[in-house]
């Protein structure tokens, strides 16, 4: 039977996992928004005239104007997607400690 500790430990890792599956799922919100805005800039390369999407109507606008407020949202997303990373390392680094705790404390009983 698990001591205290070892429970408290084991409960901190399964939080650790379930904030992990949720970076992953913003993670992946991010990467296909990522994916979204370089198949936008891409097409506005080949394409002589640019519309946005404003309030439920396309309007005309500079293909250039347009071009940098998609790069500049695609840095956005960049740096999200970069500080995700981050904090997974973190929780994955956390998360390595309790489990070596817990199988150090597992041993100290035996």
């Amino acid at each position: 039977m698990a001591t205290k500790e070892q429970q408290e430990k084991i409960q901190q890792l399964q939080l650790i996992e379930q904030n992990l599956q949720n970076l992953l799922g913003q993670k992946q919100q991010f990467q296909s928004q990522m994916f979204e805005l370089d198949g936008a800039i891409k097409e506005l390369e080949i394409t002589s005239q640019a519309y946005k999407i404003i309030g439920g109507i396309m309007v005309l606008t500079e293909k250039e104007k347009l071009k940098k407020d998609l790069s500049e949202k695609k840095e956005l997303v960049e740096l999200r997607i970069s500080s995700i990373e981050k904090q997974e390392k973190q929780f994955k680094d956390r998360a390595k400690g309790l489990q070596e705790e817990v199988l150090a404390l597992m041993k100290e009983k035996k």
